[in-house]
């Protein structure tokens, strides 16, 4: 268990697009690119071994690639190297942050002063979110999922924790780099299910036509 006390300053990020991470839920990522193999080693000498998950904000007519501001940092909890010097790592996601600025260094990969001012809910325990109508929900994710082609083992997602749920179909589901930005940034796990809930009518909306769900 990781404490406010032991998060620290200054953060090695990964900027990937569309990548999900969120507090209590497990990422699982393959790592091949010489700069993020050198940044897996650096977080495995130490003791929290944290990442920081962060979504590129690229903003037209600029060359370098931006940052979003918020971000969600991991613990890696499992890893495994190949034969051919990859890793396949899971992180679980401990606290989101904020960047204040990037670090300059030798390093090959990115670095961020970082604030975990505002997120103390992250290092609590499970959310719960009292006003969710499960059946209503479900109804919505069947027809996403119908319209789709997807499949699912409906008897897991029907028997899951609220917070299971939720941030497990925020991470997994094909929405762009901008909505999975909102899903994170969502103050609380009833918001984030909003949001969720907001995506999946539009979807099957194809952008215009009435709401699913008030």
């Amino acid at each position: 268990m990781i404490k406010a006390a032991d998060l620290p300053d200054t953060l090695s990020v990964f900027p990937l697009p569309g990548a999900l991470l969120l507090p209590r839920s497990r990422l699982p990522l393959h790592i091949f690119e010489p700069r993020y193999l050198a940044m897996m080693d650096d977080a495995l000498k130490t003791r929290e071994r944290l990442i920081g998950m962060v979504q590129p904000n690229e903003v037209p007519g600029r060359d370098d690639k931006g940052l979003h501001t918020i971000g969600c940092v991991g613990r890696i909890t499992q890893f495994s190297e190949t034969d051919d010097n990859r890793y396949l790592i899971t992180l679980t996601g401990v606290s989101r942050f904020r960047i204040l600025a990037e670090m300059d260094g030798f390093t090959p990969y990115r670095r961020c002063a970082v604030s975990w001012s505002g997120f103390d809910r992250d290092l609590g325990p499970v959310e719960q979110d009292a006003d969710f109508r499960r059946p209503v929900f479900m109804g919505l994710l069947k027809r996403y999922f119908e319209q789709l082609d997807l499949s699912t083992d409906w008897d897991t997602l029907k028997d899951a924790e609220d917070e299971l749920l939720i941030n497990s179909l925020s991470m997994l589901l094909e929405f762009t780099a901008e909505d999975k930005q909102a899903l994170l940034e969502a103050p609380s796990l009833s918001t984030r299910r909003e949001t969720l809930v907001t995506l999946l009518e539009f979807a099957l909306r194809g952008g215009a036509g009435e709401d699913f769900m008030q």
